[in-house]
């Protein structure tokens, strides 16, 4: 197997520690706190992280860390290193066509049966376009973006009525975020263009014109994953 990289990230924050978020062992405070970064991308496909430097940081001792690196290699997320650390599991091109094929499958189909939903989804979907407008108009992290686009598309799943296909489509959030982290964070000029998308299949919704909001997120999620292969292949 050919080994990790020399480089070790993260850098050295300064004091005091990064505040873990929640309660409860310390090894699920730190699970969080890792994913949450490798889902955003902060810390990006190809790195290695030090357990070591990583522990000082938090100031904790490296069994929760330890800890807390196994389970995300369960997850696919890292790959370990004994005694050099974990590195970062790059998005693989084989990931982003089997997310979107899946999410393809799913989401199509929800949408034409979302469209007899009508207002009341139009108004949430209105919400979460404003939240989005707002997020490229301040700059905010494309993290912030990326979650706010899942909501919409959440939302337009579960509006469909099938609890099996919503719990389904729940199970690719964290691959589905973190596609869509790295996808703009390498071209943030598509999240207008996502957005002009999501006003497209909000009107076709409230108009309750299935034909048409399936075309329009069929085109939609193309337009996305030709993004993230272009991303990952820069």
């Amino acid at each position: 197997m050919q080994g990790p990289p020399i480089e070790s990230t993260p850098p050295s924050d300064p004091e005091p520690p990064p505040v873990l978020a929640g309660s409860g062992p310390a090894a699920a405070r730190v699970y969080a706190y890792v994913k949450e970064r490798l889902l955003e991308g902060t810390f990006p496909g190809g790195a290695l992280l030090s357990e070591n430097e990583l522990s000082q940081q938090l100031g904790l001792s490296r069994t929760p860390v330890r800890q807390a690196f196994v389970q995300l290699e369960a997850e696919g997320l890292l790959e370990l290193y004994p005694k050099r650390g974990a590195l970062v599991v790059p998005v693989a091109a084989s990931e982003i066509e089997d997310v979107f094929e899946a999410r393809m499958l799913v989401e199509e189909h929800c949408a034409k049966r979302a469209a007899l939903a009508g207002a009341a989804l139009a108004a949430e979907l209105a919400q979460e376009i404003a939240e989005q407008e707002r997020a490229i108009a301040a700059g905010v992290p494309t993290s912030d973006f990326a979650r706010s686009d899942r909501r919409f598309h959440r939302a337009i799943v579960s509006a469909a009525g099938n609890a099996i296909l919503t719990r389904l489509y729940d199970a690719l959030r964290d691959r589905q975020q973190r596609i869509a982290a790295v996808s703009l964070a390498r071209n943030p000029a598509d999240a207008e263009r996502f957005v002009a998308d999501h006003r497209d299949i909000a009107a076709a919704l409230e108009r309750g014109d299935a034909t048409a909001t399936g075309e329009l997120i069929a085109a939609h999620l193309r337009s996305a994953r030709d993004a993230a292969r272009g991303a990952r292949d820069r």
